[in-house]
């Protein structure tokens, strides 16, 4: 918006002239709306091959300005609400006009005022340009390990998972039954160490979220990605950690799952996905659910199964 607001004589008028600039960008931004990094990235990964990005804003920057954060958010709320009235029609042309008006005029004002900071927060534009030709010369030379992304290659694969080593949940596990008798004994009681196997917390499956959703974690795979886990939850059926994932890369995981964890436990002839319904029984009073406090942390692969 600030680099729009400066220039002048643009071929589509998308430019310090305009009176709705503030408005059409807005209206870009809203293009990605509902999709994440990862997914938009994966499919450019699976349409084109490599990607080479383009450096914006340095890293280490200060935080947003408030008045400048308060000022999209206004143009955000105004966009939804005149979206949901008036779809794509021009704001001059709906009943939100007056408001468009005053707050692109504020939106100039505010962008102004924190020149100095907008600045100073981009990458120099040469340092921009060499980023961008080292990344072209390394595809031209096919340097580029291009990510196991592509649907095409997930045609076998069932779901994504974060895998956390079996040894550290146990441990997890001693430690809470030493400060609780009643898990100690539930534990004992289903034998845990030797019916547990590949410790996992599912984040995409195949026939529940789709095939696109499992390959946009492909950018991610074996990458260490840190769990936390913070409560225990059993009944006399299925046991299950529940979990918090961390970033990579300073990138949030999320999990498709309502709610993440690790099964640890079904009795025989209940399903493992059975155990996504441990919160549910826990609030109606038919599950326990122990708290870890503090939570325990432990570092786990990104992979597909």
């Amino acid at each position: 918006m600030f680099r729009v607001l400066q220039r002048v004589n643009h071929p589509g008028n998308l430019d310090k002239a305009s009176p709705n600039a503030g408005y059409i960008l807005l209206m870009f931004y809203n293009l990605y709306d509902g999709k994440s990094r990862r997914e938009f990235e994966s499919e450019l990964y699976e349409r084109f091959g490599s990607l080479v990005k383009m450096p914006l804003l340095k890293p280490e920057r200060a935080p947003l300005p408030g008045d400048v954060k308060t000022i999209l958010d206004e143009g955000m709320s105004l966009f939804r609400l005149h979206q949901s009235r008036h779809g794509r029609a021009e704001p001059s042309k709906g009943s939100y006009a007056q408001e468009w008006a005053q707050w692109e005029k504020r939106l100039r004002v505010v962008l102004s005022r924190n020149a100095n900071y907008l600045t100073s927060i981009q990458v120099p534009f040469d340092v921009a340009v060499k980023e961008v030709l080292e990344q072209l010369k390394a595809v031209a030379k096919g340097d580029v390990k291009t990510p196991d992304t592509a649907k095409r290659r997930f045609g076998n694969i069932v779901f994504a998972a974060v895998t956390v080593p079996q040894a550290d949940i146990l441990s997890l596990l001693r430690k809470l039954g030493e400060n609780d008798g009643d898990v100690n004994n539930f534990l004992n009681g289903i034998k845990v160490e030797d019916n547990l196997s590949k410790a996992h917390v599912t984040l995409a499956h195949k026939r529940a979220h789709g095939v696109a959703a499992v390959a946009s974690y492909g950018v991610y795979q074996n990458q260490e990605v840190p769990v936390s886990f913070n409560a225990f939850l059993y009944t006399d059926k299925m046991a299950a950690l529940e979990a918090q994932l961390g970033t990579v890369n300073g990138e949030k995981i999320d999990s498709k799952n309502d709610w993440p964890h690790v099964t640890l436990w079904t009795a025989p002839g209940v399903a493992p996905k059975e155990a996504n319904m441990l919160p549910q029984l826990f609030s109606s009073g038919q599950a326990k659910r122990v708290l870890i406090d503090p939570p325990i942390t432990i570092t786990g692969v990104l992979d597909f199964y």
